[in-house]
């Protein structure tokens, strides 16, 4: 504890909530390494999106809203969006001097004394007030378990691993998963594949229209509802359902957008249903989704009877020193935005001794 800090508040991740969150503590009068830190592990700016596969573009990105207080202008829709996003966030901490700590693991959050948490972290121990967590979900991949998985001769790998569609080529295929990901994996793999096999767990639900404002704020409220019960947030497309555009028609007519029920087991050479039916597989991609990377919080304690966190907007309703940015409603680049205000306006509430709403 002898290199421990103090600061007011410790920032966790430099994705787009954590970036949102930052700004505002910076706008509204607190100063980097004096009041509040950003700790992230990653190598370098870029948040996820660094780690995405070079063949998802920034054209094919959707919805990516800019962060606050400065545009993404002038982005090359052909360009790989690990590039575009990386250097976008590059140039934005350094226009608002964020002075973003990196790499750095945080490893634990625990009760400390005199009201305070304490960070500890690969870079030592810091002592905070409050807390922004914006850790996201992309280090943890959501691996479903099948009976018979360990015996599979062939590749299993998830989103988070996938390469691009190269690698695929000659190869028999079974995607798993119902979400925007596997659709878009599907599609791009499809003409270098010597198969394809689609498995969701439920009927994809295909949304014709436009995604209105309407649509939008409906499907937040059903997530945030989730969280103020304090069950775990549902994925977007379990609520929204996957938009019906031109590629979508186009691949179902196709065929290769062809759904097929889960599969009961698997086999070493690929994957049976209980009906008989079997598929031989070179490799399953499992297009399964993630998780929250929540684990260092698991100190405090914070996980309800019903497997979540519960929240109040942004604060964690059993300790208002928390906020969870980037998570259940706020989990969009819009909403990362918005909770990033929301949570730095409680925060100084709280720092202030103002009364904080409940």
């Amino acid at each position: 504890m002898n290199n421990m800090r103090e600061v007011d508040v410790v920032v966790i991740g430099a994705g787009q909530a954590g970036l949102a969150g930052a700004y505002h503590l910076r706008r509204t009068g607190f100063e980097p390494e004096r009041d509040f830190v950003v700790l992230d592990h990653a190598p370098a700016p870029g948040g996820a999106w660094q780690f995405r596969w070079p063949s998802l573009t920034y054209g094919k990105v959707h919805a990516m809203h800019a962060l606050p207080g400065m545009e993404l202008t002038d982005a090359d829709p052909a360009r790989p969006s690990a590039e575009v996003i990386a250097e976008y966030f590059t140039a934005y901490e350094r226009a608002f001097d964020l002075r973003v700590r990196r790499p750095v693991d945080v490893r634990a959050v625990r009760e400390g004394v005199d009201g305070r948490l304490l960070v500890e972290t690969s870079d030592g121990v810091w002592s905070t007030r409050a807390l922004i967590n914006a850790t996201g979900t992309w280090d943890r991949p959501f691996w479903p378990r099948y009976p018979g998985q360990e015996t599979f001769r062939g590749r299993q790998l998830h989103t988070a691993q996938y390469p691009g569609p190269e690698e695929f080529a000659g190869l028999r295929v079974v995607v798993v998963g119902g979400g925007a990901s596997g659709t878009q994996h599907l599609m791009e793999l499809a003409p270098y594949a010597s198969a394809t096999t689609w498995v969701t767990r439920r009927p994809p639900v295909f949304r014709e229209g436009p995604f209105s404002e309407d649509v939008g704020r409906a499907a937040v409220a059903l997530v945030e509802e989730r969280v103020r019960q304090g069950l775990p947030p549902k994925s977007v497309v379990s609520v929204t359902g996957l938009p019906l555009n031109d590629a979508i028609r186009q691949a179902i007519a196709d065929g290769v957008l062809d759904r097929q029920p889960m599969f009961d087991r698997i086999t070493p050479d690929g994957v049976d249903w209980n009906d008989g039916r079997h598929v031989d597989a070179d490799v399953i991609l499992w297009a399964t989704g993630f998780r929250a990377a929540i684990d260092h919080l698991a100190p405090l304690k914070l996980r309800g009877p019903g497997g979540g966190i519960r929240l109040d907007g942004t604060r964690v309703s059993a300790d208002p020193r928390i906020h969870l940015v980037g998570y259940g409603p706020s989990a969009s680049t819009i909403g990362a935005n918005r909770a990033g205000r929301a949570a730095v306006r409680d925060i100084r509430r709280l720092l202030t001794g103002e009364a904080v709403a409940v």
